[in-house]
């Protein structure tokens, strides 16, 4: 069956979200807050530190945008979807804990050739006054469904510096990294079912990429905006190849005032997000 194309703009209906403290501090672990350093990131990681009062990571407004139940938009085999692109703009700071009301709508359908790439936008806002709090943008690639004579969609301007980074942070992640982080809500099993990683081509299950989404933004967070979440204004990036829970990440930052270019790669130098764009506040 092909793609619903008739899906796209066509907005969702509204859907509640509430979160906890204790949601907050659990989706920092499970993208490696703590990790090797207990200490380093208690505003994240703690709810009762004496002076130290609790911060949620930036990257947390991705999952919260999220509208589940939206329309379908074809009937494919889920083991062919992989996650491709990502990108939020955070319009104030997140509290650790309160309540949003979001929807989502398909933006475009592209053809890749190879297969199709969907493109969401979400947009979440507090229920009681309407205020904008988070737009989330992202792309899924259906492997497959390509060539059906689309539009390959817009071309990104990104280039690599011809430069040396400012910064390069290094974070390893633990080999039981996915399922800390499913607890945060994505179920995949392509990140716990060694059978169903088997289906997608992979020897065994894969680490979201919105977790590693996280580990880089948590580099950026401490380098680009001095672990302050009130400076972050935006975040985007293009998932260019898997990564194993357990392997270590290194995110290569070029700073251009209140903006940066960044990549982050394993340690074999394997891109895993690439064309990286933040800016600061």
């Amino acid at each position: 069956m092909p793609l619903d194309h008739g899906a796209i703009g066509v907005e969702s209906a509204p859907h509640d979200r509430s979160w906890t403290s204790k949601d907050a501090l659990l989706y920092a672990v499970g993208v490696g807050a703590g990790l090797d350093d207990p200490l380093s990131e208690l505003a994240f990681t703690t709810e009762n530190t004496g002076g130290t009062p609790q911060r949620v990571l930036p990257t947390y407004a991705v999952l919260l945008a999220q509208v589940p139940g939206a329309r379908r938009i074809g009937d494919f085999d889920p083991a062919m979807l992989v996650h491709a692109e990502q990108a939020f703009e955070l319009h104030r700071p997140l509290p650790p804990e309160g309540t949003l009301r979001a929807t989502a709508k398909v933006t475009g359908i592209y053809d890749k050739g190879s297969g199709a790439l969907v493109v969401t936008e979400s947009t979440a806002v507090d229920p009681d006054t309407g205020e904008r709090l988070i737009t989330s943008r992202g792309s899924v690639f259906i492997r497959g469904e390509g060539g059906f004579g689309g539009d390959r969609g817009p071309r990104d301007d990104w280039k690599l510096p011809d430069r040396a980074p400012d910064h390069e942070v290094t974070y390893r992640t633990r080999p039981e990294q996915a399922l800390l982080y499913r607890l945060s809500g994505d179920r995949n099993p392509l990140h716990s079912d060694p059978a169903f990683a088997a289906r997608a081509g992979f020897d065994r299950p894969i680490l979201h990429g919105l977790c590693t989404y996280g580990v880089a933004g948590r580099a950026l967070l401490h380098t680009m905006a001095g672990s302050d979440p009130a400076r972050f204004a935006a975040m985007s990036g293009r998932f260019s190849s898997p990564v194993m829970p357990g392997e270590s990440l290194t995110t290569s930052i070029w700073a251009e005032g209140t903006t940066a270019l960044f990549r982050t790669a394993k340690e074999d130098g394997t891109v895993v997000i690439d064309r990286g764009r933040a800016s600061f506040r």
